[in-house]
């Protein structure tokens, strides 16, 4: 199918940035064909990324480009090209590949990063009430839950005190203590938390969230402040430990000693290798690493105002610690971190245990669900209750299946402003035939919520088929990529026609060509050269032969030492001068040998003579065949392209013109 695609792939480099405006007039016509501003614009910038200088120069070079391009497009749609079954199939392919990843890189990846990244440059403090609740429990247990936890929703609401209900109330037990607070956190959330983050980020400080799920529960987040992200700090640090019940008079003396030592000039490093009692950073000077928001260090560590500083002792709850600032991190700009970020969200994804709670599933599903809004989802409940009620146990096995024929037309839902979007009954069953998780989750779970979990597969893929139909007319930058690519498509077709193949076949105009333009492809100076190879049963006799070879030509050279019996052999080959590597030691002149050089594996022992240089001549077709056809391949583009201007009228607004260049 994708027979085209680099040709293609060379005239499309990527998604343009250019914004496409209300008003886009025309730049030129090719006879009753118009180019819009916008067409231009988005080729222009794209094909030029680093050097769309928009100067009048660079314009206008381009525009040249493009209006021949255009011209042989016209030819193309001319010759019908674009009613080809099999271009239309492949356009179709290109439509389709291009689509399942446009749709979801732009509805959803690409939002979910930048939202990432937005979230990223805060920290936020915030304290929450848990009501524990397994990612997979009953409907029934999820309404208890959903009851206890609307029961302190209302108190809040009445004026309760969100630290005491967490108390009383929730079932995080790390954080009940002390009224559910969470301290500081950053985006990214831990996988299956994302419900957790968006509360915390998208509530107000001071205010108290809707409730939430989680892989962990159900939640209600109160934000006590909002900052701006610290990134993160590079450290080092010295330790003294408090065993249980030891003494800490003691550790705070020792640590109290370091810290007067350091004050004194004692070089940090060397005073954590000799008395830090981290053992696994001790050795590196005290060397942790980069560390940020929740870190014992934090608040210590983003203290020190400058590199190579250094804090008071701090007491964690391990023992006492001094933390030396090495370096710190700012976050990244967007640039850099959505890579990271893209990859982070899509490890998560694969990795997952519980994919309804997973950031870019809940992403999925929320762009699902606006699809249904705007695309006017209808759907008749009645035709998949009868079809539920008809099954028996054996659709849970290989026996079951759908009819080969007539199946049922019967509407399950409708998308689009008249319905035009139809999904049947009888596709359903299709679908559901050829789904393994039939068979694999059958025999877990009650038929009806079986049917119910593949017809939401089902529906979630009809969403998305239809919305793909809908992308020309939502982006603009979709429309032109499917522009270039069918454009590219007929380009390459009528190009292959008209050039390539008559090119290569047409040896009446091949050979003329040639011959109008014979002193177009000659050969440089050429030297035959003689490599001779001498046995290592025979190298005692490579010396004598190496001096007969600068006075006698090859064959004599051969009739003398071979008189016996085989013992030189010589291969022949031809280097062009300026063109060919030659053998290393040879000077270009007739005679000239070089040294004699010995074979380390087996021992052969050989060297290169000049035998003849053959002056500058032509050569003959047969010689320059792949040169010929293609320099008769740029002549016969030329001749079309001269055609194609006398053919078509193009004609070109200058003011429009003018209001592009920029300089």
């Amino acid at each position: 199918m994708f027979k085209h695609l680099f040709t293609v792939l060379f005239i499309i480099a990527g998604l343009s940035t250019t914004i496409f405006g209300q008003d886009d007039p025309v730049l030129f016509t090719v006879e009753d064909t118009p180019v819009h501003v916008s067409e231009f614009d988005y080729i222009y910038s794209k094909s030029k990324i680093d050097t769309a200088s928009y100067s009048r120069a660079s314009l206008n070079e381009y525009l040249e480009l493009y209006k021949n391009f255009k011209l042989k497009v016209r030819r193309a749609k001319e010759m019908k090209l674009d009613t080809i079954p099999s271009l239309q199939k492949e356009l179709a392919g290109y439509r389709k590949q291009l689509a399942n990843s446009y749709l979801v890189d732009k509805e959803v990846t690409d939002k979910l990063i930048k939202e990432a990244y937005d979230r990223s440059l805060f920290d936020v403090n915030f304290s929450h009430i848990m009501i524990k609740l397994a990612p997979d429990a009953a409907e029934k247990d999820v309404k208890i839950a959903e009851q206890r936890l609307m029961a302190v929703q209302k108190k809040l609401k009445d004026g309760g005190d969100f630290s005491a209900l967490a108390k009383s109330s929730s079932d995080d037990v790390n954080t009940k203590a002390n009224g559910g607070s969470m301290g500081y956190l950053s985006a990214i959330f831990p996988d299956g938390f994302y419900n957790l983050e968006s509360a915390a980020y998208n509530t107000k400080v001071n205010g108290i969230s809707d409730i939430v799920r989680t892989v962990a529960g159900l939640h209600i987040v109160k934000v006590n402040s909002k900052r701006d992200a610290r990134g993160q700090m590079e450290v080092a640090h010295i330790l003294v430990r408090i065993a249980k019940g030891g003494d800490t008079k003691a550790a705070k003396a020792k640590i109290d000693d370091y810290y007067n030592q350091l004050k004194g000039g004692a070089d940090f490093a060397t005073l954590a290798k000799n008395s830090s009692e981290d053992v696994k950073t001790a050795d590196k000077g005290g060397y942790v690493g980069f560390i940020g928001v929740r870190h014992p260090f934090e608040d210590s560590a983003f203290g020190i105002t400058e590199n190579g500083g250094y804090s008071e002792p701090m007491q964690s709850s391990i023992g006492w610690h001094i933390i030396k600032r090495i370096n710190k991190k700012p976050v990244d700009s967007f640039e850099i971190a959505k890579r990271r970020i893209q990859t982070k969200m899509q490890e998560a994804q694969k990795k997952t245990k519980y994919p309804n709670y997973n950031r870019l599933n809940n992403a999925r599903n929320s762009m699902i669900e606006r699809i249904k809004r705007e695309g006017k989802y209808k759907e008749n409940k009645s035709v998949l209750n009868t079809f539920t009620s008809s099954l028996d146990s054996t659709f849970i096995t290989y026996k079951w299946r759908a009819p080969k024929k007539d199946l049922p037309k019967d509407q399950l839902f409708t998308l689009g402003e008249n319905g035009e979007f139809v999904a049947t009954l009888g596709e359903f069953m299709d679908f559901s035939q050829r789904n393994s998780k039939r068979m694999r989750m059958g025999k877990r779970m009650e038929r009806k919520a079986l049917v119910q979990m593949l017809y939401t597969e089902f529906l979630d893929d009809a969403c998305i088929r239809f919305e793909e139909t809908q992308l020309e007319n939502k982006y603009p930058e979709f429309k032109s990529l499917m522009r270039e690519y069918e454009e590219g498509i007929l380009l390459f077709e009528a190009t292959k026609i008209l050039v390539w193949d008559k090119a290569s076949q047409d040896s009446v105009g091949l050979n003329n060509f040639f011959e109008n333009n014979p002193n177009q492809y000659q050969w440089n100076e050429r030297a035959v050269v003689g490599k001779y190879s001498v046995p290592a049963e025979k190298a005692s006799m490579v010396s004598s032969i190496q001096k007969k070879a600068k006075k006698c030509s090859a064959d004599k050279l051969l009739s003398k030492v071979n008189k016996k019996g085989v013992v030189l052999s010589r291969e022949e080959k031809i280097y062009e001068k300026d063109k060919s590597k030659f053998p290393e030691g040879l000077k270009w002149d007739t005679n000239s040998l070089s040294d004699v050089v010995v074979n380390k594996r087996n021992k052969v022992s050989t060297f290169f003579k000049v035998e003849k240089i053959l002056p500058v001549s032509n050569k003959t077709l047969k010689d320059a065949r792949g040169f010929v056809i293609a320099d008769y391949q740029n002549y016969l583009e030329k001749q079309w392209i001269k055609e194609l201007k006398e053919k078509y009228t193009i004609k070109v607004n200058d003011k429009v013109f003018d209001n592009l260049v920029k300089k």
